[in-house]
């Protein structure tokens, strides 16, 4: 890759990054789950806020692993 597709890349994964801390606060209505983790996910009563949490909280997850990947 080339440094220009490296910076590329690094800027879209800190945009689903972004995308995917605000959602999961979105879904969770407040910003704790950073501090408490997955298990604050969990506790969340709707179904529906709880599926979202947890799809962006996995986006998330797979996001920073690339980060760390390409650096």
């Amino acid at each position: 890759m080339s440094v220009a597709q490296i910076k590329n890349l690094q800027r879209r994964l800190a945009n689903l990054e972004s995308e995917a801390v605000d959602e999961v606060n979105r879904a969770c209505g407040h910003e704790l789950w950073q501090s408490l983790g997955f298990d604050a996910l969990d506790s969340l009563e709707d179904p529906d806020r709880r599926s979202r949490a947890n799809y962006y909280y996995g986006q998330l997850q797979a996001v920073r692993e690339l980060k760390e990947v390409v650096g």
